[in-house]
């Protein structure tokens, strides 16, 4: 992420944390993206019982005045507000200590050598740049710079 974006995703978070923790919220994430010509800032909502749409809503009014008298960002943009989701993608820290004990699958750019591309396991720590997985009662451990990405398997049962 461009140091530009680092910039406007940390001002985004502290001006809607507060927001959020008001309303009995957490911040899960912010993005801010370009697809086509377009930029979009994506801010994930969570708490510890389901979101619903009204909720989105509410939160989403709630946000939007704080941005637009702040205005932290030059260029035209969509806001979304939504929940992460089943499947959710770990990205931060916090992300993976709150989520420690849960089944997580880590995709990873390149197949090891036994041709794994996609490692699943239960979720024991992510310590600076490795993370460690327990498979079928063994701790394995892989680099991060190894992995796109981490998410979360809560959304197995449902197909």
């Amino acid at each position: 992420m461009a140091k530009a974006q680092q910039n406007t995703v940390q001002t985004v978070e502290n001006l809607v944390t507060p927001v959020l923790q008001q309303m009995g919220l957490r911040l899960w994430d912010v993005r801010f993206e370009k697809e086509g010509p377009e930029w979009f800032l994506r801010i994930f909502i969570d708490r510890d019982t389901p979101l619903d749409i009204n909720t989105v809503e509410e939160a989403t009014r709630a946000i939007n005045p704080v941005i637009d008298a702040a205005d932290p960002i030059e260029q035209s943009y969509f806001m979304e507000v939504g929940s992460p989701g089943l499947g959710r993608k770990l990205t931060r820290d916090a992300h993976f200590e709150a989520l420690k004990g849960q089944k997580v699958l880590a995709h990873l750019y390149r197949a090891t050598q036994n041709g794994e591309k996609d490692l699943e396991g239960i979720l024991c720590e992510k310590q600076g740049k490795t993370l460690t997985l327990t498979q079928n009662g063994e701790q394995r451990t892989v680099d991060m710079a190894d992995v796109s990405y981490v998410k979360l398997c809560d959304d197995e049962d449902l197909f």
